[in-house]
């Protein structure tokens, strides 16, 4: 396994050690999203797996194109994100044995009570963001090739708006995770774009709204993908296949169902669909 430098490694054991890993299981390595260890969801999952299995899962929680990274270069044996584009050329550019859709949520649009902008009076997600734009009223972007950023841009580009944090003022990147973007666009009374997950397992919204939900492109599937042993050769493989297997299964399906945080459903299952 190859690492740069020791915040992979540091970032593997703090996260590991919170999920209750043991040196005496063996053990698999997953790179997900920040949006699962926000909201919770993986301190959820992992020891469900881990009582069935008796196996671990140290996981690395980045933006999805850092977690795809990660596959591309074997430092992980499984990866699951939310940008099915990416997913999709990792799986053809060879990095990948094979992927599953898990789950799904949605893309919120959030800003201040006030919304100078008037999103919550648009239609359409793509009018909401053409009107933020056309307002020049402050945006916070990830900026960090995440899913949501993936999306956001998406978003943008089919509203006919190309920002740049170079050139647009009102237009700012954080190169943060969701949650301290959050933070920040509470602080600044700023719009952002959030999984709906993470938006619910925030506290800190101060004069944040969602504004605007609902519509289908806000739609926000996640993926689980094994990296290719022919690649990598160390990927241990049958326990990662195992993972996903369960993932998929009856069981695991319904435990992602079942996961609240304050009495709402966070992720929908959406293997076999």
């Amino acid at each position: 396994m190859t690492l740069r430098g020791g915040a992979l490694v540091l970032t593997l054991c703090l996260l590991w050690s919170a999920a209750g890993g043991s040196a005496d299981r063996p053990f698999l390595t997953l790179a997900s999203t920040t949006s699962t260890r926000d909201s919770g969801l993986i301190r959820y999952l992992v020891p469900r797996f881990r009582s069935l299995s008796g196996a671990d899962v140290r996981v690395v929680a980045v933006g999805t194109g850092r977690a795809l990274e990660l596959g591309r270069r074997g430092d992980v044996d499984v990866v699951l994100v939310h940008a099915r584009q990416a997913e999709d050329r990792f799986m053809a550019d060879g990095h990948g044995l094979l992927r599953r859709d898990v789950m799904y949520n949605d893309f919120v649009i959030v800003g201040p009570r006030s919304d100078p902008a008037g999103v919550a009076g648009t239609g359409a997600a793509l009018a909401a963001f053409a009107r933020i734009a056309e307002h020049e009223a402050t945006f916070l972007s990830r900026g960090d090739d995440s899913g949501t950023h993936q999306a956001e841009r998406r978003l943008w580009a089919m509203s006919g708006v190309e920002p740049s944090a170079s050139s647009d003022r009102w237009y700012r990147e954080t190169g943060n995770g969701m949650g301290a973007t959050l933070n920040t666009a509470s602080q600044l009374g700023s719009y952002s774009l959030s999984d709906r997950g993470t938006w619910i397992a925030f506290r800190n919204r101060g004069d944040l709204r969602i504004l605007f939900e609902g519509d289908p492109p806000l739609h926000n599937p996640y993926g689980v993908m094994i990296v290719n042993p022919e690649r990598h050769p160390h990927v241990k493989v049958d326990l990662a296949r195992r993972f996903v297997e369960w993932l998929v299964s009856d069981e695991g399906q319904r435990a992602i169902a079942d996961f609240r945080l304050e009495g709402q459903q966070l992720f929908y299952p959406s293997a076999g669909r």
